[in-house]
């Protein structure tokens, strides 16, 4: 691809991510992604062949640009507590970002699509999140900042709540407190009592 058309693909995309945001997944049709970006229906079609194909597109650059569960450059001094206070702040932000967010759109996409467990993305995002936090919990207990008996299936358990704190921000509507209190339960179990 030229560099003229892969400019014409990311603009495709980035209209396209606007109308899913706006109209979640299952009510949009390919007119719809014509008119927001002001191109042919044969223009779009040279590019994407369904709407399904185009939000698949938009999802992996989205979840490529935007999530990194714990980034580079954090200081090397910094504990297994610190990193895991960072996650969860950073995790907080995007379960109340309710503007401009693909969620609806994408929960809608996997309840039809039925894609295979190695070829859906969110599958994915849930594994290394997993791995990623079981290696934070591992560490803070060899340092002694934590105490977990199991670091995986805490780590699990963490993630399931954080999906399932990011479903409910978007159908129940949560405020930063409720969030907060479920953090707080989570990291009540990693702390000796003493």
């Amino acid at each position: 691809m030229g560099e003229k058309s892969v400019q014409k693909k990311q603009f495709i995309v980035e209209q396209a991510r606007q109308v899913f945001v706006e109209k979640g997944f299952k009510n949009v049709t390919m007119k719809d992604i014509v008119d927001a970006c002001g191109i042919s229906r044969g223009g779009l079609y040279l590019y994407f062949d369904s709407t399904a194909a185009l939000f698949r597109e938009v999802l992996e650059t989205e979840m490529t640009e935007t999530y990194d569960p714990l980034p580079d450059g954090f200081p090397d001094h910094a504990g297994a507590a610190d990193m895991l206070l960072f996650f969860l702040r950073e995790q907080k932000r995007e379960i109340l970002r309710r503007k401009n967010c693909l969620a609806v759109a994408t929960y809608e996409y996997f309840f039809e699509a039925k894609l295979p467990k190695r070829e859906n993305p969110m599958c994915t995002r849930f594994t290394e999140t997993v791995d990623m936090l079981t290696g934070l919990l591992a560490a803070g207990v060899e340092s002694g900042e934590f105490y977990c008996p199991d670091p995986e299936g805490a780590a699990r358990n963490m993630a399931y709540v954080l999906e399932g704190l990011r479903v409910s921000a978007q159908t129940m509507g949560l405020s930063e407190s409720m969030v907060d209190r479920e953090f707080m339960y989570i990291l009540q179990g990693l702390v000796y009592e003493e």
